[in-house]
């Protein structure tokens, strides 16, 4: 299990903990389930670099405590 922190920029910090084999859609699920927003209007950003859905996290080399940016469409 790891732990990532998505942080919005207008104050709010969620704080989700997912298993490196999962999915950038099953992580932004989990972070609706926190936020109450749903997974579709959620974009997960890292510097410019937007990640798509269907691609895993560990492809990412996304690892425990690491921050990514919380956009929504």
């Amino acid at each position: 299990m790891i732990e990532i922190t998505c942080n919005d920029r207008l104050g709010k910090k969620v704080r989700v903990k997912c298993n490196p084999d999962d999915t950038i859609g099953d992580l932004k699920k989990l972070i609706a389930a926190q936020t109450g927003t749903r997974w579709e209007k959620i974009v997960l950003k890292k510097w410019y670099t937007i990640y798509k859905d269907h691609i895993k996290l560990e492809d990412y080399e996304i690892h425990d405590g690491m921050n990514l940016e919380l956009y929504y469409q």
